[in-house]
């Protein structure tokens, strides 16, 4: 399985070098997550559309190039289905978006049913990929009705103890964490497979915006 999940949230044209550091990493990357304003937007952006189709075509078959996941806030189950919804269409039509990233999943039991159905709406939807981003240890039913589970979102210095087991089990399938403020030098590759995470990503972004910054591990190719 490739091992970086990619969620860069910066205009292509004002960061093209990025891009075309994120897309020359096609062999390394789980996928990349497209998020070109909290979600689709409200029209398409020509500029998004020329990035999806080259991550798209990056690679060589078997692989098919790289899998293009559309964000979408679902608000922990605040904010409208059908509003998720239209978005990951959106991202379809507009993107050619092959999977979804959903962001702002509750943890607990009590919110599954909603994530249930917003997961086979998203299936009908064209998505053959579905991540869900808990940012900490979900209940183990969310693995059952997704592809790839965020079970950590957070710094690295909150990363380097391991926060206490909510539930009795850990979800049974690929899970991802999702580091910022990396200090140079760090190993988030070794300690993420430590801990179960076979996909991972770690930036030295901080503050409310640390994913404008690119991967250690892509940063001295753009």
């Amino acid at each position: 399985m490739s091992t970086l999940l990619v969620p860069y949230y910066e205009h292509p044209a004002a960061r093209p070098a990025e891009w075309d550091a994120i897309v020359a990493a096609a062999p390394r990357l789980y996928g990349v997550v497209l998020n070109p304003a909290d979600g689709p937007g409200d029209h398409p952006d020509p500029a998004f559309a020329e990035v999806a189709g080259r991550l798209r075509a990056a690679g060589a078959p078997p692989s098919g190039g790289v899998r293009v996941l559309g964000y979408a806030d679902t608000g922990y189950g605040r904010r409208a289905a059908t509003d998720v919804v239209r978005d990951l269409t959106r991202h379809r039509d507009w993107y050619g978006t092959d999977g979804a990233f959903l962001d702002q999943v509750p943890s607990g039991p009590g919110e599954f049913a909603h994530y249930r159905w917003l997961a086979e709406a998203a299936r009908a939807a064209g998505c053959g990929t579905l991540v869900l981003n808990h940012g900490t240890a979900p209940h183990p039913c969310y693995a059952g009705v997704a592809d790839l589970l965020v079970t950590f979102e957070g710094p690295w210095e909150s990363y380097l103890t391991p926060p206490a087991q909510p539930w009795p089990a850990v979800p049974d399938g690929p899970q991802c964490h999702l580091l910022y403020d990396v200090p140079p030098g760090a190993d988030p590759a070794g300690l993420a497979r430590a801990r179960g995470a076979m996909v991972y990503c770690a930036v030295p972004g901080t503050g409310d915006h640390p994913w404008g910054t690119l991967p250690y591990t892509l940063e001295n190719t753009s």
